[in-house]
């Protein structure tokens, strides 16, 4: 009966004997098939963590960071709210661009890859949103200035990026980056029950 936990191997069928039986959780396979899908898996895992296309990932990585980073800006300027947990979109969008533009591929590699890159738009991010605050209360205030898209100096937008930095802050970074880290890490084989 396949689908479910037998008697019969799920793959070939045949009567399973107590010392050739594997569970895997919801199908039982006698010790050849299951020994030959292992070998496939171990061969498709392998093969999603070699031959990767750093450029395309790397785009895919970017993009998916830009395109968090715009809708964590967007939210603020929406609502006026500077919403924190929006910003975890970043690490979610930067690991699924690595991934679906290297074509599946999972690495240590691409895990780095994504968190510099998930940082830099959470950096970039917070920049956009405290800069919009920053403008409003300046206009608020009748004051003229107005901070430019791009910060004048490195130490401006230092400054602006750690306007009201706290704990949630961190909080929320951590959550980026876990997200951008675990999406591409690499595939492994969960250990079946031998009975």
């Amino acid at each position: 009966m396949t689908g479910s936990i037998s008697d019969t191997c799920a793959q070939c069928g045949t009567a399973l004997l107590p010392d050739q039986r594997v569970d895997t959780g919801d199908r039982s396979f006698c010790k050849t098939c299951f020994a030959a899908l292992e070998d496939q898996l171990r061969a498709g895992i392998a093969g999603s963590q070699t031959d990767i296309p750093y450029p395309a990932a790397a785009a895919g990585a970017i993009l998916g960071g830009a395109a968090g980073a715009l809708l964590w800006w967007g939210f603020t300027i929406m609502t006026k709210i500077a919403f924190g947990l929006v910003a975890v979109a970043i690490g979610f969008l930067v690991g699924q661009g690595a991934v679906r533009f290297s074509g599946g591929k999972r690495s240590r590699s691409l895990q780095v890859l994504c968190v510099v890159v998930a940082l830099a738009a959470f950096v970039a991010a917070s920049y956009l949103v405290n800069r919009t605050f920053i403008n409003e209360a300046l206009v608020k205030s009748g004051d003229a200035r107005q901070l430019g898209l791009m910060p004048v100096s490195m130490d401006a937008f230092y400054r602006i990026v750690t306007v009201d930095f706290g704990l949630m802050d961190v909080v929320f970074l951590a959550i980026t980056l876990w997200e951008a880290w675990k999406i591409p890490r690499p595939l492994t084989l969960p250990q079946p029950t031998i009975s």
